[in-house]
């Protein structure tokens, strides 16, 4: 039995040295041109760099991000199929899901963490308000209606916490994306929305929708001059959307090590810096285990705001 064991961990270990000996692949479970489809295609190149081997994207969309996921949760764990996982399809989506495709915690292993983006609060242009006190005060004078991507995305999960937290009674209108959400904004047929930076930064430096406050603990370099929500008055209140490298449960350890250096190796490449900066998101500076924890404590977060909403998504 010793020599069984010895056979295969070394087996294992020259494995793991011979790494990766073929294309990796990154699958991207939401349609192209998106936020993560653009953090996967960012990243992919230098990724290629630090393993010296090919890492190819593959989008396999469907079903809010189940469908991609759930097909990587049974790959082989071998390190050569990889999850471009986010808060939407880990953490906030799964804390939601009526019906659950995979487990979020026990079929993946986190390899590491790329960029985390804050959430902004938005008016329309008719709406009478220009900052969080004027916002406050039309809520507490009647039901202001607010836009996200849908229901279950990160996004109504963040404004339920702020219900929660700032204790509000908004209206939540959900909408199959922030695209049609951002034109009804535009439109003014809906007062407000919360959505990711990168979707709304756009049309706030040209004026036509405005930012009241962002779910960051600090203000973003992109928008210096609209506060946080903890500096508005709502204490402890944070919320981002993340995204990150995941591969199936039970790839082995070296594997799982080259792969998390040779990303956090891409991640410090000047030109990936530089676009990312661009788009208002912020790096995350975490090893794997640390990374491990953060995912687990986001969904324990967003559970717990999910059964104290009674918010159950079909």
């Amino acid at each position: 039995m010793i020599r069984v064991l010895a056979l295969l961990l070394f087996i294992t270990a020259a494995s793991a040295q011979e790494f990766p000996g073929k294309p990796v692949r990154i699958v991207v479970p939401w349609p192209p041109s998106g936020n993560v489809d653009i953090t996967a295609r960012t990243v992919a190149p230098g990724f290629s760099e630090a393993l010296g081997q090919q890492v190819v994207v593959e989008n396999r969309a469907g079903a809010a991000g189940a469908i991609g996921s759930a097909a990587v949760a049974k790959s082989p764990a071998d390190g050569y199929t990889l999850l471009l996982g986010s808060s939407g399809t880990i953490t906030a989506g799964p804390a939601v899901w009526k019906a659950q495709h995979y487990d979020p915690l026990k079929d993946f292993v986190a390899v590491g963490p790329i960029q985390s983006v804050p959430i902004v609060l938005t008016a329309a242009p008719k709406t009478p308000v220009s900052n969080y006190v004027e916002f406050l005060s039309l809520a507490r004078s009647k039901q202001v209606s607010v836009a996200s991507a849908g229901s279950g995305s990160s996004n109504h999960l963040a404004l339920e916490l702020l219900m929660r937290m700032a204790n509000l009674n908004l209206l939540h209108v959900p909408y199959k994306g922030s695209g049609p959400a951002i034109t009804d904004l535009l439109g003014s047929q809906v007062e407000c929305m919360m959505d990711q930076l990168t979707a709304s930064i756009g049309h706030i430096r040209d004026g036509r929708i405005k930012a009241i406050a962002i779910s960051s603990t600090r203000r973003s370099p992109l928008l210096p001059n609209v506060p946080t929500f903890e500096e508005s008055g709502v204490k402890g209140y944070e919320a981002l959307t993340w995204t990150g490298i995941f591969a199936p449960a039970g790839t082995p350890a070296p594997v799982l090590e080259k792969l998390s250096v040779s990303l956090g190796e891409a991640l410090t490449h000047p030109t990936v810096r530089e676009r990312f900066g661009g788009m208002g998101v912020e790096i995350m500076d975490m090893g794997q285990s640390e990374f491990a924890a953060y995912v687990r404590a986001d969904f324990d977060k967003w559970r717990k705001v999910a059964r104290e909403g009674n918010i159950v998504v079909e």
